[in-house]
């Protein structure tokens, strides 16, 4: 398999190394960040969301050396690291900085021949496609897609709803509400910071907030009128998303579940698609590897208004298909 690396080692890029380490999806070439590396591998090797990672951690000279095997290190903190000297042909971009197309230009403009970019894309032309696994991946063409934006958490879990419901029902519009854990744009102690609402203690307040989750998805569905906004809120992780919408076709409660059922035991959806029977709290998706996990018992109709609620962990299951996209893309490169 062609080269990976990772550019930017936080909450995203040292979750998705768990992963494709214990998955055995790829080892990459690199990891690249501007964070000095003993406190890097410490963060790695024991993580408050997701417990000690259960191999061994240490440094060396040159890098981190996980269950004795070496995976260069680079601090990035002076520019972008030469890819093309170091043989890499894909950088995931965990850093939240290509959500541009110059950001993420300017991996290849060092050497990398492509960038899987784990943020929405400020617009279509920051990106040459946005895929998600279950969703369009299959579209992926080596030639013209050079930038590939995976979306947010957040658009992965509404893209799996969606696709069940514009598939059987067809979808007129819609709006979603997604009530989300805080993150580290925001602040753990009232200050001022750059978005007004974020300058509250994240960790004290219910914060409204923007998503760029509906950009993204009319990325992949150009007719679909949906849109929506978050609440952030004190949890450390996972989150669940509410989706009101208009179906085009008149359904029953029962009808979109079973629709959801079918779904989670369907291969094209495998791994990506779960639901929930029985009642639940966020505890108990934590760690959940899907992007999302439809809660059946909250599904519900009032009128011609259908209502679906999806949980996800906001980091856990995202991050495991952004390891699954890139081996996807570097095993057809």
């Amino acid at each position: 398999m062609n080269k990976i690396a990772i550019y930017g080692f936080g909450r995203i890029g040292r979750q998705l190394l768990r992963i494709a380490l214990d998955k055995g999806l790829f080892t990459p070439e690199a990891v690249a960040d501007v964070k000095d590396l003993k406190t890097l591998a410490a963060l790695f090797s024991v993580d408050t969301n997701y417990g000690r990672w259960p191999g061994s951690v240490d440094t060396s000279t040159s890098g981190f050396v996980l269950n004795g095997n070496e995976i260069a290190y680079v601090d990035s903190s002076k520019g972008i690291p030469d890819w093309g000297k170091m043989g890499v042909d894909l950088v995931v971009d965990c850093s939240g900085r290509a959500t541009k197309r110059e950001g993420a230009q300017a991996h290849i403009d060092q050497g990398a021949s492509y960038v899987l970019v784990s943020a929405p894309s400020k617009s279509l032309n920051d990106c040459d496609a946005v895929l998600l696994k279950g969703i369009n991946l299959e579209q992926f063409d080596a030639s013209s897609h050079h930038i590939i934006s995976m979306g947010s958490c957040t658009t992965n879990a509404l893209a799996v709803p969606i696709k069940v419901i514009r598939e059987e029902f067809g979808i007129e519009y819609g709006l979603f509400s997604t009530v989300h854990s805080y993150t580290n744009s925001q602040s753990l102690t009232d200050q001022p910071m750059g978005d007004i609402r974020d300058s509250w203690a994240a960790a004290e307040n219910i914060i409204p907030s923007s998503s760029g989750a509906a950009k993204a998805l009319q990325f992949i569905w150009s007719d679909l009128k949906v849109t929506g906004k978050a609440y952030r809120v004190p949890t450390r992780t996972g989150s669940i998303a509410e989706l009101n919408l208009i179906t085009t076709k008149p359904c029953t409660v029962e009808e979109v579940n079973n629709a959801f059922r079918k779904a989670a035991s369907d291969s094209a959806l495998a791994g990506v698609i779960d639901v929930l029977e029985d009642q639940w709290t966020s505890a108990r998706i934590v760690a959940d590897p899907h992007s999302s996990i439809i809660d059946l018992n909250l599904t519900a109709k009032q009128g011609d208004l259908l209502s679906i609620a999806t949980w996800y962990d906001n980091e856990w299951g995202f991050s495991n298909r952004l390891a699954e996209v890139a081996q996807y893309i570097a095993s057809r490169i």
